[in-house]
């Protein structure tokens, strides 16, 4: 990613690990916390590998890293002189996250805005990936330093953006959209999380967060809905459990699609 500065270009890449190779990178995004993100994320990357594909996960949420609690992940990355290696998870998707680096996990990452972009950079240049098809990156909410830092210097492919149903969703959807039309990344469309919830016994469905928006406000921006994700508590339990991979994702086929179509391109 260029970017001009007083007439001079600067460029802001990072250079991937010279054992990795990774083809597609997809930025999983949203304007605020809490809706979320890193649930898609796992379930997008569970959905891809049972498709066939070689599945890597960068965590880029540093505060707040939830991805190896939901693939029931405990041990610790390891290094060599060449780099660090990525935790496998069951499945064999590549993980990296903060929480994999750190004594304890519920350390807290008390850092400065330039010190966790700089992270983020050393999980993409000194991690050795592999070969990965699709790597997803789960993002910190908002439009910070860290999404800065990942849109300037990583090689994204496009990026998917969740919501919720809630009052707040079309200034969510239109910081996101903004951000990334000012980093020129392409956006595959939007994922809304916690949609409905559908009763067991009568199947009804129940909007507990309000009537959704969400076609209006996609439609404004001219972006595909890719899903609408109910509230699934046999979904929170996995999760929970750390069994995320046992999980039989549905509703997500449309976004496994699109991904799948990026190959031609």
């Amino acid at each position: 990613m260029m970017s001009e500065q007083d007439g001079e270009k600067t460029d802001f890449t990072v250079k991937l690990n010279e054992g990795s190779k990774v083809k597609r990178v997809i930025g999983i995004v949203s304007g605020k916390g809490g809706v979320g993100k890193s649930l898609v994320t796992s379930l997008m990357a569970v959905m891809m590998r049972k498709e066939g594909y070689s599945i890597a996960i960068l965590d880029s949420d540093l505060t707040g890293p939830s991805i190896p609690k939901a693939f029931g992940i405990r041990e610790k990355a390891t290094g060599g002189k060449d780099g660090i290696y990525p935790v496998k998870s069951k499945t064999g998707i590549g993980i990296m996250s903060i929480n994999l680096l750190l004594p304890v996990d519920t350390d807290p990452v008390v850092w400065r805005g330039p010190i966790l972009a700089g992270t983020v950079k050393q999980f993409w240049s000194e991690v050795i990936w592999g070969d990965v098809d699709y790597m997803f990156i789960d993002m910190p909410p908002g439009t910070g330093d860290v999404p800065l830092t990942v849109f300037q210097s990583l090689p994204m492919d496009g990026i998917i953006i969740v919501t919720s149903p809630q009052e707040l969703v079309s200034m969510i959807v239109t910081k996101a959209v903004k951000m990334a039309e000012m980093m020129k990344i392409p956006i595959l469309g939007v994922v809304e999380n916690m949609a409905y919830f559908q009763c067991p016994s009568c199947k009804q469905q129940h909007n507990l967060f309000g009537e959704s928006h969400i076609e209006d406000v996609a439609g404004s921006h001219g972006l595909e809905v890719l899903a609408r994700l109910p509230i699934d508590p046999q979904l929170a339990q996995a999760c929970d459990m750390g069994k995320i991979e046992d999980y039989q994702a549905t509703g997500l086929d449309k976004a496994v699609q699109i991904l799948k179509a990026l190959e031609g391109k």
